[in-house]
């Protein structure tokens, strides 16, 4: 979300027409229809299956129309989009419709209702965006006002839903550290379901900004009508779901207001973040895979070019960086197929070396103790390697143990009269990004780590601490309650200008794991960091709840050392190749300590995840087996988009003698064509029975095919998995 000075009319005049008493917002499959008669509230009709024609008109006569932006004060009883407090201080508001229009842009068309009190100076827009070629609406509001004095915004939603009672059930995420994506499916009830975050940086470390509605009952994966909401924010959040005494679920979606109250100047517009709805009578699964499209053309940062496979260096040494220990692990990494290297935290640090998490976070400079040659000696070692070079920052941190909070302690978040709340490491504490001169340090960093190192090819952006201490030393006394909403503008501001400059360079977004998994920190990063937790039996779990909303591209996932380093389970090479290949395939791991088998079986993974790779990170997810359904086994597929080629994952779960489970159908293929199975990352004696063979899509999607419950190898494996790519037989 940005700032933007600009006056209604201004906006207004960019393309309104006539008043229109309905418009229809129009995606390739769906339609939201609206009405905006001047002079009356404007209304939600429809939102749903495309609508043409005489269905357009019959409902635009016959469907109960809901107040599409409703606001505190006059008749509103329960839950409101907008509250505010005018300047002399009434908390009423009256808005109806001025004017409406719609413009067409080259991948989108944009619909506009401009509303306005009927007694103050006090005008709202309501902004639709459909896009063209993916069937997602960004739905938003604009807020501005002429009165002589501020107006106090108490509650300012980015849009509002009305959606029929029924048997509904909704679909969330929650989680803590290494616990990330837990998917919880629950009926909608009467009363209030609030679903919000106010840590200030991290905002999907616990719950998402995401839900699924489910319209048929039960959540379905492939089947039933399904609604997706994604605010698309960095900041806090909140989601509102009320159930009232009459025939709707009103989900209104925003900025979490608690805390946050906004004194709105003269002239000034408040532009809220959008909402990505979606629909699909496909389930939840239809529902992804248009949120998946979205993002990869639309709102993920080089969403369309297929990412590296890269060696991390975190849990192969942790802070024990070296010269010589980071080549030896460049030269692991591209003797297995991988393409790039990224050194991770515990390279910096002059006065205060980066010894460990107590101190150094702002010192950006090479510790020339563990690194002689620097970081142009890494990256020429990269070179003879010919892999890329990446590196680790967490910019908008410090340690009160460093050289920049010597020098500005007044750069940091830090209530007005208390003590500094600290976080981890007992020493670190979250830079104000609402100040310029911090905005300017960041971007600076970056500016100056590329412009001098140029051959820099990735940087994982980190993010370890919450607001722990509401105040602002730059900000005026009046304002401390903008702190949350300018951190992230402050933010954006900062990642709208490195992207201006640096369009190509892969970042990944990592805050205490899987922090900022969400669409309003992702049009700046090519990727997220899914969680610490790298144990692939928990990975099936949290990537299974990741992928609902974000797809396979920006999911970072890499196989780690056994006993894993979070939860001391041994789990066997193979399984934690199969998990971390229907993600983007990466190594968290000390290649020295490997064996010269798990090496191999690396190397013949990654070979073969570059044959898959354009599959899973371009193609369409079709989820099959739910590990929360608890029937000891998960599966997945991803299909291309023309159904030539399809990867199908399959995971045991559970360990049991005699147990049985079910046969798996397929999903997304084409039933006409004939499609020949071959397994990756085989590691049994003797091949599957189907190894080869072809079968016809409609086959597949019938019956699945019979996987053996264990493999046929020496040393018995409870953690069984499989991946068999389909080609079409032509």
């Amino acid at each position: 979300m940005t700032k933007k000075l600009i006056s209604l009319t201004g906006l207004l005049c960019l393309a309104l027409t006539a008043v229109a008493q309905t418009l229809s917002v129009n995606t390739p499959r769906t339609t939201l229809l609206l009405s905006a008669p001047q002079g009356e509230k404007a209304k939600i009709i429809y939102y749903g299956a495309r609508l043409s024609g005489t269905d357009l008109d019959m409902a635009a006569r016959v469907e109960t129309a809901q107040d599409a932006y409703p606001a505190y004060g006059m008749n509103c009883p329960v839950e409101a989009a907008l509250a505010v407090q005018h300047s002399d201080g009434n908390c009423s508001l009256d808005l109806v419709v001025e004017q409406s229009a719609q413009r067409e842009e080259a991948d989108c068309v944009v619909t506009t209702i401009a509303l306005k009190d009927k007694v103050y100076p006090l005008q709202v827009s309501l902004i639709y965006k459909a896009w063209k070629d993916a069937d997602v609406i960004e739905a938003w509001s604009e807020i501005t006002h002429q009165e002589k004095k501020a107006v106090r915004l108490q509650q300012f939603a980015s849009a509002y839903l009305p959606v029929r009672r029924g048997e509904v059930w909704v679909s969330h995420l929650s989680g803590s550290w290494a616990n990330e994506g837990n998917l919880t499916q629950e009926p909608l009830n009467p009363g209030m379901l609030v679903i919000k975050n106010k840590d200030g940086v991290r905002n999907s470390h616990t719950d998402h900004a995401e839900i699924m509605l489910s319209l048929d009952g039960k959540p379905q994966e492939n089947s039933g009508r399904t609604i997706g909401a994604a605010l698309c924010y960095g900041g806090n959040y909140k989601l509102r779901i009320e159930t009232h005494d009459d025939e709707y679920h009103h989900l209104f979606a925003g900025i979490n207001e608690e805390n946050s109250a906004y004194l709105l100047a003269k002239g000034e517009t408040f532009v809220t973040p959008a909402l990505a709805l979606t629909y699909s009578s496909e389930g939840l699964s239809g529902s992804s895979r248009n949120f998946h499209r979205w993002a990869r053309q639309h709102k993920l940062a080089n969403g369309t070019k297929l990412r590296k496979i890269l060696l991390n260096s975190w849990e192969g040494v942790y802070f024990d960086i070296n010269q010589e220990g980071m080549e030896q692990m460049m030269a692991d990494i591209a003797s297995m197929g991988g393409e790039l290297f990224v050194m991770d935290d515990g390279w910096f640090g002059d006065k205060y070396p980066r010894k460990n998490d107590h101190s150094s976070l702002g010192d950006w400079v090479v510790d020339q103790r563990k690194l002689p040659l620097g970081i142009q000696g890494l990256i020429d070692a990269a070179d003879r390697n010919r892999i890329k070079f990446g590196i680790w920052i967490e910019p908008e941190m410090a340690n009160t143990t460093s050289e920049l909070f010597e020098k500005h302690p007044d750069w940091v978040i830090k209530a007005p009269g208390r003590d500094l709340v600290l976080g981890r490491g007992g020493t670190q504490v979250v830079l104000d990004l609402s100040n310029p001169d911090v905005q300017d340090f960041i971007f600076n960093l970056v500016d100056e780590l590329m412009t001098k190192y140029p051959a820099i090819d990735y940087i994982k952006w980190d993010a370890n601490m919450s607001v722990m201490n509401h105040g602002s030393q730059y900000l005026p006394a009046d304002k401390q309650s903008h702190l949350y909403i300018a951190y992230h503008r402050g933010f954006e501001q900062v990642c709208q200008r490195i992207r201006a400059k640096y369009p190509e360079l892969t970042i990944q977004a990592c805050a205490s794991g899987g922090g900022r998994a969400n669409y309003g920190i992702l049009p700046y990063f090519d990727e997220f960091w899914v969680s610490d937790n790298t144990d692939a039996l928990q990975r099936v779990y949290m990537q299974w709840g990741t992928s609902y909303f974000f797809p396979a591209i920006a999911m970072a996932s890499h196989i780690s050392a056994a006993p894993n380093h979070q939860t001391s389970r041994v789990v066997p090479i193979k399984y934690r190749i199969d998990v971390a290949m229907s993600g983007r395939l990466g190594m968290e791991i000390q290649p020295k300590n490997m064996t010269e088998q798990e090496k191999e079986l690396c190397r013949k993974a990654i070979a073969q995840y570059k044959q898959i790779r354009p599959i899973v990170q371009q193609g369409d997810i079709y989820r099959l087996l739910s590990p929360y359904d608890k029937q000891g086994a998960a599966s997945l597929m991803y299909v291309t988009p023309e159904k030539d080629r399809a990867v199908f994952y399959w995971w045991k779960t559970e360990q049991f003698v005699n147990q049985h489970l079910s046969r798996i159908p397929m999903a997304g293929l084409n039933p006409e064509k004939l499609y020949r199975v071959t397994e990756l990352n085989s590691i049994d004696t003797k091949p599957l029975p189907f190894e080869g063979l072809s079968f016809s899509g409609a086959y597949l999607m019938a019956n699945g095919l019979e996987l053996p419950y264990y493999h046929n190898v020496r040393q018995h494996y409870d953690y069984a998995s499989r991946v068999l790519l389909l080609e079409e037989v032509k």
